[in-house]
């Protein structure tokens, strides 16, 4: 039970600390687009207003396939990761927190999408002509996530192929 409070704390100040940077972002700059370069030709804050899910795909749709693709089903899907997380609270440590990181991100998310109809991302990682498309500590937490769940997945068909091998030489 403690790691499940450990967890509900860092959920909590991820959600704050996202939000906080991206009101920070909203009071400095005062048009979307303008840019404050950290590491020149590399990296910067930069104001962008995305209405649509990663890279920006969907934010084009209409209005009621948008609320349903970035309202209804991230909301939905959001109680089913706090229906995994307490599923996987007594299991790996990994496991719970890429679904705690999972819902804090979602929810940091889903707080710009409910309050401006779009969320506010403002890390841009670029090289001269090329870059990535920007993005918040919100997103940042899903990718951490999704990270975790790769490497549990690995885990797991590691352990299939040294179960599949032993299996194999027991029988031979």
């Amino acid at each position: 039970m403690a790691r499940f409070w450990k967890l509900l704390v860092m959920i909590c100040f991820l959600i704050i600390i996202d939000q906080i940077t991206k009101g920070m972002t909203q009071s400095y700059f005062r048009f979307e687009g303008e840019s404050l370069p950290v590491i020149d030709g590399f990296f910067s804050f930069t104001y962008v207003k995305n209405p649509g899910a990663a890279f920006g795909m969907g934010g084009q749709a209409s209005p009621w396939l948008r609320q349903l693709m970035f309202l209804f089903v991230p909301t939905v899907f959001s109680v089913w990761v706090v229906y995994m997380l307490v599923k996987t609270i007594k299991g790996p440590v990994h496991m719970s927190l890429a679904y705690a990181l999972i819902f804090a991100g979602a929810v940091g998310n889903l707080i710009d999408r409910y309050t401006l109809g779009y969320v506010v991302d403002f890390f841009l990682f670029y090289y001269k002509e090329h870059d990535f498309p920007a993005f918040n500590v919100a997103d940042s937490c899903i990718t951490v996530a999704a990270g975790l769940l790769i490497f549990d997945m690995l885990l797991a068909m590691k352990k299939k192929s040294t179960t599949d091998q032993s299996a194999a030489s027991s029988q031979s």
